[in-house]
């Protein structure tokens, strides 16, 4: 028996536009995950900056708070 060809067989081949829309899809997921990916790294490090200055800064009191004074009834 003789074997088929198996280019463009079962897939059909893209259009020029089709194939220019999918390589520009695939560009802009690639930049979306980039900036995606730098965002958590930029959370995470200042995230981790804010816990250190929050663990090395004195723990704040709060204070009385005033008492009222009577008032002389005037």
């Amino acid at each position: 028996m003789k074997s088929l060809p198996d280019v463009g067989l079962f897939k059909p081949v893209p259009s020029r536009v089709e194939a220019k829309t999918d390589a520009t899809t695939r560009v802009a997921r690639q930049i979306v995950d980039l900036e995606a990916a730098a965002r958590s790294a930029k959370t995470e490090r200042l995230r981790a900056a804010r816990l250190a200055q929050e663990s090395q800064a004195p723990a704040i009191v709060p204070k009385k708070p005033a008492q009222k004074r009577k008032s002389s009834g005037r």
